[in-house]
């Protein structure tokens, strides 16, 4: 059994759902996200989700956008991504960690030797955002043959004739963008969740996890109980920038700030 298929496992077992929070690789520094990467855990994070910086981001507002651009600025590259997630598992072999980014810096890398990698340095799972299930022969099949899970999108968009290529081409759970837009622009409304969810759950076993609209400690929570997890992105990324000098460089509580976030969004999760 997987990683994320054991976390997702033992939470249905507690009767609960998962927080995954989020951060960008080397944003604002390689030592900062380190060490909040580091931190998650202890502060209630059950999987982590890390994003890859790249000067393209179509899926990604503008908070996240600027989270890559600080990235790329204090050096960020994929070999580099993989090695932050390589010096987390020296301490943690349990917490799942998925990488999340685009393909193009995977094809610049090497699909084969990505995958090779990834493997070796402890990823397990991947969301490439504009790699369609059409277009995934490049990466899926090796990527699930070294026993990584390729997480698929689906959106409200996604209407009931799409919905199960999409589902059968998934693997570890089904992240559902919770508005129609870009991250972290406004917030998921509760009501259509509700009707959304059992809509995705007629047509896989997998556990779903909602993000894209989930800000807030509630709406974490609510995340939580109406699917299987709550991924928090931007809300995260927005208490790091704000934390950050007129510089744009860490302060000492920079990590703090974060850290405290998450764990609120997990008492929200847990309660």
């Amino acid at each position: 059994m997987s990683r994320i298929a054991a976390k997702f496992a033992a939470l249905k077992a507690e009767g609960r759902g998962a927080l995954i929070p989020f951060l960008e690789a080397y944003d604002p520094d390689p030592a900062t996200s380190m060490a909040i990467l580091r931190g998650m855990p202890g502060a209630g994070a059950d999987l982590i989700e890390i994003g890859v910086p790249f000067t393209d981001p179509m899926a990604d507002g503008p908070i996240i956008q600027l989270a890559g651009q600080r990235g790329l600025k204090a050096g960020a590259t994929l070999a580099g991504t993989l090695a932050m997630v390589r010096d987390f598992r020296a301490e943690d072999d349990a917490t799942p960690v998925i990488l999340m980014g685009y393909l193009n810096p995977i094809l610049s890398y090497g699909a084969d030797r990505f995958v090779t990698d990834a493997a070796a340095s402890g990823v397990d799972g991947l969301i490439v955002v504009d790699m369609p299930p059409e277009e995934a022969e490049v990466l899926a099949p090796a990527a699930q043959a070294a026993g990584m899970d390729i997480i698929r999108l689906v959106a409200p968009t996604t209407d009931d004739a799409r919905l199960p290529l999409v589902l059968n081409a998934s693997s570890g759970f089904v992240y559902y963008v919770a508005i129609t837009g870009i991250t972290g622009t406004r917030s998921a409304d509760p009501e259509a969740l509700r009707a959304a969810i059992p809509r995705i759950r007629a047509h896989t076993d997998l556990p779903i996890a909602i993000g894209f609209g989930v800000r807030t400690p509630e709406q974490a929570g609510f995340a939580a109980k109406v699917a299987d997890g709550a991924v928090v992105a931007s809300a995260l990324i927005d208490t790091l920038a704000k934390s950050l000098d007129e510089q744009g460089r860490a302060r000492p509580d920079s990590v703090r700030k974060v850290l405290d976030q998450v764990r609120a969004l997990a008492a929200a999760v847990r309660g």
